[in-house]
């Protein structure tokens, strides 16, 4: 069985599947996908996002807000600790981290580092584990997630992108690293050592769909039956059985994020 360990399913374009979501979780069983994560990039997301996993009983969520979404400035640690409280499908805290690389000017860098803080101090009062989206910015992205003890709480670091170096660090700090459809890429060299080295027991895997559908799909829309190409892919380089990496990263997903045993793959 797979897990997706990050989608955006109230992101997906329907109309590819007769406009009904429950052509794409049956398209993702169809590929052996059992769980999927659902994940926030805007705060309000949990009112979508709670009703989906409330209608389908493998679909989990988040809350959280992007380093980039919209109105982060007024999401402090108690409103989000607030909401995310709220539900026991969410799982997580996140979608969230550092990303410079369209703004990097001097205050919204300050914003998006007073956001990430408030995330991980959140996911360390609610015991819920942390999504982490880090470009260009690891090293802050590190740097905040030592100073604010991150490793307390844990989590993922995911649609990782970065070289052994960072994913090292990562490790250091008590995250999983996840692999999106971009280690499937004929250019992800860098990536695809990573997927080589990580530990079997710290390593996810993701769609992040509707966005980076792997390699034979890429351009295309994604969804969650996809991941089974990731996991195929991280197999070869590997050197190991799809079933063995279908196996092991479903361990690690409930591990990671803590499921009673009763709602696990």
């Amino acid at each position: 069985m797979l897990v997706d360990s990050h989608c955006h399913l109230n992101m997906l374009d329907l109309s590819d599947f007769d406009n009904t979501l429950q052509n794409v979780i049956d398209a993702a069983h169809e590929n052996d996908v059992r769980l999927f994560l659902c994940v926030s990039v805007e705060f309000d997301d949990h009112k979508i996002l709670s009703d989906i996993a409330s209608r389908y009983p493998d679909v989990y969520f988040s809350v959280g807000v992007h380093p980039t979404g919209h109105h982060q400035e007024h999401i402090d640690e108690s409103e989000l600790s607030k909401v995310a409280g709220m539900y026991p499908k969410c799982i997580a805290i996140g979608e969230t981290g550092l990303d410079y690389y369209r703004q990097n000017d001097e205050a919204t860098i300050k914003q998006q580092q007073w956001a990430f803080r408030n995330h991980i101090r959140t996911s360390k009062t609610l015991k819920k584990p942390l999504i982490i989206h880090t470009r260009s910015a690891a090293e802050d992205t590190l740097r905040i997630m030592r100073e604010e003890n991150a490793q307390d709480i844990g989590g993922v670091m995911h649609c990782f992108a970065e070289d052994w170096e960072i994913a090292q660090q990562a490790l250091a700090l008590n995250f999983y690293i996840s692999f999106s459809g971009i280690v499937t890429f004929k250019n992800a060299k860098t990536l695809q050592d990573v997927a080589k080295k990580v530990p079997a027991d710290r390593m996810l895997i993701e769609t992040d769909a509707p966005f980076l559908a792997p390699t034979p799909f890429r351009g295309k829309q994604n969804h969650p039956a996809l991941v089974r190409h990731v996991a195929e892919c991280v197999a070869e380089l590997r050197n190991e059985s799809y079933e063995r990496i279908a196996e092991q990263t479903t361990e690690n997903f409930n591990r990671c994020f803590r499921l009673p045993i009763e709602d696990r793959a």
